[in-house]
């Protein structure tokens, strides 16, 4: 009898397949199909600090408009304030009440302050745990590495002060020294780390030469960076990890649990083949569980990890070297003539 249940942030999960973050999360109807189709959690959209802030500044623009264009106008409006994060928290808690499987709140903020204000409030909204997502964009020459990293190391080590529910991470993988960041996070008994962050990148139109911000969905070549990290962490942290980008078939699933992972997230697989694709996901791993004698996820969970495979370059550079080394076979496969 094959068992795909596995723990994540301290939940069981009946499989390791969950919702990342997305507007999928934001319509019950799509979420309560995600949930028949097998889905084991989700991650509700982010609630950003910088959103709620753009709209307070855009009703106090609309409401001050046409006040002083006459004076009988002065006080046409009432005194109306932003609901702030209320709305996407009542949403939440909606989710929460109609779903059967564990829903995970999603965090991005500013300030320090904002982040521990948010995180208590999210708690007693009712969610099962907590997601902090952690990205920090160039733009400037001065800010310093380390002051990000402690900046955030301290956020991380704050929430988790001022909250009882478990907590995880979502990172970037651009960092100097990403290992040394997540050991530092690791210690302030963080529950999970979630490799990483698939960002949204700026493109130019060449034609009306201005930005343009595509969906940028993901393949599987993009899942190689979280199936290194994950490999280089099984049984070197206390957190659980996560794999996330790219993760589109059942195979894709297989190989970070080889490496490590727990669990993993899954959205550019659901847009480009509806919820029950989900099925054909567990249906796969089923079947490869089988034909591999497995029966649990723990019989195979971090087999091909750095700490449990005997080659020694397995993880490091002088693979690339032994790659190069080989190049010709690539004509093998793409002749050119």
């Amino acid at each position: 009898m094959i068992d795909l249940k596995t723990r994540y942030m301290g939940l069981e999960l009946k499989n390791p397949i969950i919702i990342g973050a997305s507007n999928l999360v934001t319509d019950l109807s799509i979420l309560k199909e995600l949930e028949k189709a097998g889905a084991a959690a989700i991650i509700y959209k982010s609630l950003f600090e910088e959103q709620i802030q753009l709209e307070e500044l855009q009703l106090d623009h609309e409401l001050e408009e046409y006040n002083e264009r006459h004076a009988e106008m002065s006080s046409l409006f009432p005194n109306l304030q932003h609901a702030g994060p209320e709305e996407h928290l009542l949403n939440l808690k909606k989710v929460k009440e109609q779903l059967n499987i564990p829903v995970i709140a999603s965090l991005n903020c500013i300030f320090k302050e904002t982040w521990i204000e948010y995180a208590k409030t999210i708690e007693k909204y009712g969610a099962d745990g907590l997601e902090l997502n952690f990205y920090s964009i160039p733009k400037d020459f001065e800010t310093q590495s380390l002051a990000v990293e402690s900046e955030q190391i301290e956020i991380v080590r704050e929430v988790k002060r001022n909250v009882k529910i478990p907590v995880s991470v979502k990172l970037s993988p651009f960092y100097t020294s990403p290992l040394h960041l997540i050991k530092k996070m690791d210690e302030t008994g963080i529950q999970a780390f979630v490799l990483f962050n698939k960002l949204f990148q700026p493109d130019f139109n060449i034609d009306q030469m201005e930005l343009s911000f595509p969906y940028n969905l993901s393949d599987s070549e993009e899942n190689r960076i979280c199936l290194r990290f994950a490999g280089l962490l099984f049984g070197q942290i206390n957190a659980d990890i996560c794999a996330n980008t790219g993760i589109l078939s059942g195979k894709d699933v297989i190989k970070m649990i080889l490496a490590g992972a727990n669990s993993v997230q899954i959205v550019s697989a659901i847009y480009k083949n509806k919820p029950p694709y989900i099925f054909k996901i567990l249906e796969e791993i089923e079947r490869w569980m089988v034909e591999k004698k497995f029966t649990t996820l723990d019989d195979f969970r971090g087999k091909m990890s750095k700490k449990m495979i005997k080659d020694p370059y397995a993880y490091k550079r002088a693979q690339y070297v032994d790659i190069l080394m080989k190049s010709d076979t690539v004509f093998t496969k793409y002749p050119l003539r």
